[in-house]
């Protein structure tokens, strides 16, 4: 059974714990007032702000050493809501995983809404969450995870698509806070 540490205690990290204990596994949070507790977690949550990834990776690389590390993240412009702060060529997850070299870096979450993940459904689909990384068995750690917690898991291929996840996750936001969709929506995987 996988144990995740989620950093965070918002409305991914909640819903991305929900989904977790539903299928058994143990979850500890980590919110902004923690300070320096040991990660426990087979698989660590970056359920954050973008900004927030440079302290925590500073804070917690050591101990971030050997885990799976997954980044929530979409690195928006929340002043505007109208670009990605990265560099084109570049995402928040590879930069992550350049920060953290001794840990394995995964994207995902960063396309669902915390509403759909405690629902696991959109419509009358079940939620998919879409797993980017360059390691097989991190993917599969994660994506048995949430499957067994009830929603689905797609291997949406290397660490370098998280650039294109986080441009789905950049939309999808920008179509919610302009109120074109609801934050209970979210783009559907039907297979």
């Amino acid at each position: 059974m996988t144990s995740l540490t989620i950093f965070g205690k918002g409305n991914m990290g909640s819903a991305i714990a929900g989904v977790i204990t539903a299928g058994g596994a143990s979850v500890e949070h980590i919110d902004n007032s923690s300070t320096g507790p040991a990660l426990t977690g087979d698989v660590v949550v970056l359920a954050v702000p973008y900004p927030a990834l440079k302290d925590i990776t500073a804070q917690y690389g050591d101990q971030l050493a050997g885990k799976i590390v997954v980044d929530i993240t979409n690195p928006l412009n929340f002043d505007t809501f109208d670009s990605l702060v990265v560099p084109a060529d570049s995402c928040a997850a590879t930069e992550l995983a350049a920060a953290l070299p001794n840990s394995t870096a995964l994207k995902a979450f960063n396309t669902n809404f915390a509403a759909t993940l405690a629902s696991q459904s959109v419509g009358s689909n079940q939620t998919t969450v879409l797993i980017a990384g360059n390691d097989a068995a991190a993917k599969d750690t994660l994506a048995a995870a949430v499957k067994t917690g009830g929603a689905d898991a797609v291997d949406a291929g290397s660490l370098d698509r998280a650039r294109e996840l986080e441009a789905l996750g950049f939309l999808q936001l920008t179509l919610a806070a302009s109120e074109k969709i609801q934050w209970t929506s979210r783009f559907a995987l039907v297979r």
